[in-house]
């Protein structure tokens, strides 16, 4: 194992929105930017349908959990991982179809779809927040906020109004409100440094825009899939983008991919 603080590192998160869907277009990132590692999430594919081939012909080992059209995380990576652990813990977890740590090079990557919450009275929305308190649980057991690890995935909050069109109507949505926001800030709060943020501070830009009222077009959109790092790894990247291409294309999913680089 390298020293995890010299390691250079290009990493990707993608809501593929059903993987066997967007292979191309995965295939297609994949090849042209050659990141070192990929994170992917709504998979919605069991396991023994995984197209773990594709990624093998194209370089990459995979490391997936999924469920019939729901659900589902995958991380790809060129180095075969020197761990993975599936679900909040060591073992059996019902959650194991939602997050997935996969350690490269010595460095933790924590990939994990948050729940949506569907409604604010509903108690959909209630397990998301016990999901935030959950995920800060576990990084508070299985990590060190001065040691390199990075929490990335489609977290579904946008942390503040400049992170989704027309604020002022968004405050009942279960990816804005405030107690969602809280539980997201909350969770951060342990050790964690929003990367594209920290390069762009006042930058527009969104990851996910809805398939309805030409959305896309309109740029109605939420910034709610997010590359967090832990400071030492932080003040490592020098750059944070959303590539926009993938979500313009045909047959695109209704997020893009986020990536961020390491030095």
């Amino acid at each position: 194992m390298r020293d995890n603080r010299q390691v250079p590192l290009k990493i990707a998160t993608y809501n593929v929105n059903s993987i066997r869907q967007r292979l191309p277009i995965v295939l297609d990132w994949l090849e042209k930017y050659q990141p070192d590692v990929l994170c992917l999430q709504e998979t919605k594919v069991q396991d023994h349908e995984f197209p773990v081939e594709a990624f093998r012909a194209a370089g990459y080992h995979a490391a997936y959990r999924g469920m019939k059209a729901y659900n589902g995380v995958a991380t790809i990576t060129r180095a075969v991982p020197d761990k993975v652990v599936y679900g909040l813990h060591e073992g059996a977890d019902n959650e194991d179809f939602r997050v997935i740590q996969t350690v490269v090079e010595g460095i933790p990557i924590i990939n994990s779809y948050v729940p949506q919450g569907y409604k604010i009275d509903s108690e959909k929305y209630a397990a998301k927040l016990a999901w935030f308190r959950r995920l800060r649980t576990y990084f508070e057991a299985s990590l060190a906020p001065n040691v390199p690890a990075i929490w990335l995935g489609d977290l579904n909050v946008a942390p503040e109004t400049i992170d989704v069109y027309h604020p002022d109507k968004r405050g009942n949505d279960p990816d804005f409100h405030i107690d969602a926001r809280n539980a997201y800030k909350d969770t951060v709060a342990w050790g964690f440094v929003d990367v594209f943020r920290q390069l762009h501070p006042e930058l527009v830009q969104y990851t996910y825009w809805d398939f309805f009222r030409n959305a896309f077009e309109r740029n109605f959109g939420w910034r709610i899939d997010h590359i967090l790092a832990t400071a030492p790894l932080a003040s490592r990247c020098r750059t944070a983008e959303i590539d926009m291409a993938p979500r313009a294309v045909k047959g695109a999913s209704d997020h893009t991919i986020v990536w961020a680089e390491f030095e």
